[in-house]
């Protein structure tokens, strides 16, 4: 075998770091990849779905960066997030834990779930009735109903509902602070949200890691992950490249 020059080796190493570094500032600058392990958020997103979130969106906070380093506070270049946006945030009691919402609550909203239905400051966000949706991913099927509901600035977006009663379904009116978002699953009735003060609470906009852009590749894994040949036929090619609202 023939030994690499030391010059040749240099600029091989040179352009794998390079490569690492340009990397590195995509991911941390204009966008990470994240994937979907729970139903929370179906039918928006489905459990296997791999996506793209522009971190730019908001501007840059320290959990903008790899590991979170402590370098400053706040948000630079921050922009407020619009109602509607699906957002990846830090779970604001253990910011090693990213989440994934959609942003109902604004700061200074007033925020109630009344038998199934949103009220945003005092005035009912309709709901259309869609037909019904089989619920699979990370637990067993079950039918339940579909909604298009509609946001005050007109947002209009797919909402599962199981049922209209329980405490979930319920609640307090919730006074949104300055410099937080209330945030809420589509799965209206499988998901861990802001509703939960304990879990999950109001969210620091500093928390905000960036919006979800579109689906760059997507997966039904049912098949054991050894069994390879079963790979292709797994893929949802119709989800591929497509845009999230």
């Amino acid at each position: 075998m023939a030994k690499q020059k030391p010059g040749a080796l240099m600029e091989t190493v040179k352009t794998v770091v390079y490569a690492g570094l340009i990397a590195l500032g995509i991911r941390t600058f204009a966008f990470e990849p994240f994937n979907i392990p729970s139903s929370s958020m179906v039918p928006t997103l489905l459990v296997g779905d791999y996506l793209f979130v522009s971190k730019y969106s908001y501007g840059y906070s320290r959990y903008s960066l790899p590991w979170a380093p402590p370098l400053f506070s706040g948000r630079i270049f921050g922009a407020e997030p619009r109602r509607g946006d699906v957002a990846v945030f830090k779970l604001p009691r253990d910011p090693s834990i990213d989440y994934i919402k959609r942003i109902i609550g604004l700061p200074g909203d007033r925020i109630q779930v009344r038998e199934g239905r949103l009220y945003i400051n005092g005035t009912e966000a309709p709901r259309a009735p869609d037909g019904d949706y089989t619920v699979g991913g990370d637990g067993p099927a079950m039918i339940v109903k579909r909604f298009i509901e509609t946001l005050p600035n007109g947002v209009r977006h797919d909402i599962l509902k199981a049922t209209d009663e329980g405490s979930a379904n319920n609640t307090q009116e919730y006074l949104v602070p300055p410099g937080h978002v209330f945030a809420m699953g589509d799965n209206r009735d499988n998901s861990e949200d802001s509703r939960f003060l304990n879990a999950v609470g109001f969210i620091p906009i500093e928390n905000l890691v960036g919006r979800a852009e579109f689906i760059f590749f997507s997966v039904d894994a049912e098949a054991p992950w050894w069994e390879v040949w079963e790979w292709p036929f797994e893929i949802r090619f119709g989800r591929l490249f497509r845009g999230i609202h």
